[in-house]
């Protein structure tokens, strides 16, 4: 075993660049991107693609670079070709360049790429692109509410090749409505391209014509998903709405079935042996995809905590058809009753998962953690481990509740390991608390179906000491991961949360002045300080309201090369080690850390790691979406036979056109239109999240309590409507209730070492 690491509280990171590739020997270099813009504006003015090439001294060799840096150019909004075919500097032409941003409600903005304000455009000017298009743009004052309003010039890059919606007939004219509603136009289909689809069938459709401002869109039908209340086609339109892929390549098909069905003798080489310790999984009973196992035993005064890892790198190598295809996906997507692995089965699920009673190949973290909880050393190796057990977080928690209930001689052999585990558990959370890491109060919810794939029960997800245990244990081995990292200089993805922004906190304290509150910390407050605002205002009546608005002034978390620690967690440094399997930041951190344990230096092939960060970020928010979308729509199908029923709920969020409720026990939101309040003219105050009546002063205010009645159910907007029970409100009696769980998540999902996975 390599020698032990003090875990030190230093964090650091290296940053590598892409080396460039030089020009043949004997041949010249065609010329760099620089070398084309310096070359236009020197000449002072446009130039047609000829006579720059004239200047440049481009031969007949280096044409095609020539031409194809010229594309690269124009795409990305440096070069503009005019009416005269002629090249200009976009940055020359005062235009900006930039993402189109849609809006259901057919205007849109233009987000600029050098960052600055967003640009109004029209819902005139949104008729020559479609949401996602980057466009160059010219500014043309401002629109009635003073916002900087633009003119697209040119469209610089179509970003939908394929859209997903319904078909729809009016009059003999086929159009399809996307299912994305930021996609605002309707998509035109000639009579000769709508193939067998039927009105109102759901259908992918390939774009033919873009649209512009003399016409709209014109698509062909390319593919029929069926009803929109087939089961399952709420997964089928989440697929290709969010760009999910989910189909694997030719070649990630012959590299999976080239894999070994089992761990081989040779691959024992060089690995330390772990198969005579009793390391056991702990998952959800739904779970097939085994990342990770734990062994604890007593240590003097301390603890010895191994966390076994999956070797997903020993199979996966960078840039191999398997890792192209996990990196696209990025992570694995879970839907209800459905997941879209990062991996093929055959890693995921079979030679990579730490099955029970058969030899896995793993990365161990072996960590020294002393009485009071802190990690005082630890250790990366290799290994080859035995999984003992496949357990069950209701399974451990049972056991560990009443012994008696381990009724198995396996059982009992294995629960003086859990105990101790447990043990070390109390230790970790107690040092957490020390530590000041926040920790909401949050409910999660799971949805029973019945064999059709309906919605027939939505219950509260059983989390108990088991999912607690695991996630200490992983925790403590991705802040190792981290800490190995930074040791030893090696450029990695850090798993960042940065604090909250200026103009967030300030709405935040202004708020809290409303409620005789204040959040220690100045200008930079720490995740101690907002800990320990919670545990003062935990036995307020306002709590629910008070924990929200907390938890909504935190920035987003992310992968980013730059370690700046996780505010939440209130570490120096972390980085995901702990699911190699179903995040592939985890997969580049086993590579960085082996790259380490061999002396060497990892640095990915194609992308930096800043590209990477930013990749593996939008991955997971994809993935986010994409479920949440499947969720809504699952639980408005459920709600359709519920229309005119009354529940009672909490506001969960408030703007100038209403109020959003979420039901209790549900976790199900809908609109209550400010129509729909009692008359009055209500106001909106963003800093007390209320609307208030002119005449009357009622308030409705984030996380007061309500009573609604449904009514309408919209499935094709996976929308849900209410009206206020005025008869039944729960307002004047709020203050006599428990507050309510808040049906969020202070973090990213993937910060919560295994949220995700108990709902498999």
């Amino acid at each position: 075993m390599p020698k032990t690491i003090p875990l030190r509280r230093r964090s650091a990171t290296a940053s590598r660049k892409r080396s460039s590739s030089s020009a043949e020997p004997g041949r010249r270099a065609a010329p760099s991107a620089e070398a084309i813009l310096q070359a236009l504006a020197d000449a002072g003015i446009p130039l047609a693609a000829a006579e720059l090439a004239q200047r440049l001294h481009i031969g007949k060799k280096e044409q095609h670079a020539f031409d194809a840096c010229i594309a690269t150019l124009e795409r990305d909004g440096q070069l503009l070709i005019n009416r005269k075919g002629e090249l200009c500097i976009v940055a020359k032409l005062d235009l900006v360049t930039g993402t189109v941003q849609g809006h259901p409600d057919g205007y849109g903005f233009l987000v600029p790429d050098a960052g600055g304000d967003d640009l109004f455009l029209s819902p005139h000017e949104m008729r020559k692109a479609l949401h996602g298009d980057r466009v160059s743009a010219k500014r043309v004052g401002f629109d009635r509410r003073g916002r900087p309003e633009g003119e697209i010039v040119d469209v610089l890059e179509r970003a939908n090749r394929e859209v997903v919606g319904r078909i729809h007939e009016e009059r003999g004219i086929w159009f399809v409505e996307a299912e994305n509603r930021r996609i605002n136009q309707d998509l035109l289909i000639p009579p000769d391209a709508r193939g067998r689809a039927q009105p109102g069938q759901v259908v992918v459709v390939e774009i033919i014509e873009p649209p512009s401002v003399h016409g709209e869109a014109v698509a062909r039908v390319k593919e029929v998903l069926g009803s929109a209340t087939d089961p399952g086609i709420e997964i089928e339109i989440a697929l290709r709405k969010h760009a999910l892929p989910f189909e694997w390549s030719a070649a990630a098909k012959r590299q999976a079935e080239r894999l070994p069905a089992d761990v081989r003798q040779a691959d024992h080489k060089g690995r330390t042996d772990l198969t005579g310790l009793p390391l056991v999984t702990i998952d959800g009973e739904t779970a097939k995809d085994f990342d990770d196992a734990v062994y604890c035993a007593p240590d003097g005064r301390g603890y010895r905590l191994i966390v076994a890892i999956a070797d997903v790198a020993q199979y996966v190598h960078d840039g191999d058809a398997l890792d192209a295809e996990a990196r696209e996906r990025g992570t694995s997507v879970y839907f209800p009753r459905r997941v879209i692995p990062m991996l093929p089965e055959a890693l995921s699920n079979e030679l990579c998962s730490l099955k029970p009673d058969v030899d896995r190949l793993c990365m161990a973290c072996d960590m020294k953690i002393d009485a009071r909880g802190v990690i005082r050393s630890y250790a990366f190796y290799p290994a080859i481990m035995h999984s003992r057990a496949r357990l069950t977080y209701t399974q451990v928690y049972a056991w560990l509740m009443d012994r008696e209930a381990a009724k198995t001689e396996p059982a009992r052999t294995l629960l003086p390991h859990l105990a101790q585990l447990y043990t070390l558990y109390k230790v970790l959370f107690a040092a957490r608390e020390r530590r000041g890491a926040i920790d909401f109060d949050t409910v999660e919810l799971a949805l029973q179906f019945d064999v059709n794939g309906k919605i027939v029960q939505i219950v509260p997800a059983p989390r108990n000491d088991a999912h607690k245990l695991i996630e200490e244990c992983m925790l403590a081995a991705n802040v190792c991961a981290a800490n190995f990292l930074a040791e030893h200089e090696q450029a990695a993805l850090y798993r960042v949360h940065e604090g909250p922004p200026p103009e967030k906190l300030a709405v935040l304290r202004e708020f809290l002045a409303g409620s005789a509150l204040t959040l220690t910390g100045g200008e930079q407050p720490t995740a101690m300080d907002y800990a320990a605002l919670i545990d003062r205002i935990r036995e307020r009546p306002d709590f629910a309201l008070l924990q929200t608005v907390l938890l909504r002034s935190l920035s987003q978390a992310q992968y980013s090369p730059d370690n700046v620690g996780h505010f939440g967690l209130a570490y120096e440094a972390y980085a995901h080690f702990t699911s190699p399997i179903r995040r592939y930041p985890d997969l580049l951190v086993h590579r960085a850390i082996k790259a380490v344990l061999a002396g060497k230096r990892y640095t990915p092939k194609d992308l930096s790691w800043t590209e990477l960060g930013v990749h593996c970020s939008m991955t997971e928010r994809r993935a986010d979406d994409a479920s949440r979308d499947v969720l809504q729509w699952l639980k408005c199908h459920y709600m359709k036979e519920k229309v005119g029923e009354t529940f009672s709920g909490t506001i969960s969020g408030v703007a100038s056109f209403g109020i959003f409720v979420t039901l209790d026990g549900l976790d199900i939101d809908g609109l209550v239109h400010v129509t729909e309040l009692p008359r009055d003219y209500f106001h909106f105050d963003a800093v007390r999240h209320a609307l208030i009546g002119e005449r009357s002063g009622r308030t409705f205010q984030l996380a007061g309590r309500v009573m609604v009645k449904v009514a309408r159910v919209d499935l094709e907007r996976a929308k849900i409507d209410f009206t206020l029970d005025e008869a039944g409100t729960l307002a004047e009696r709020a203050s006599r209730e428990p507050p309510r769980p808040v049906f969020a998540e202070p973090l990213a999902r993937n910060d919560r070492p295994r949220g995700r996975k108990s709902r498999r």
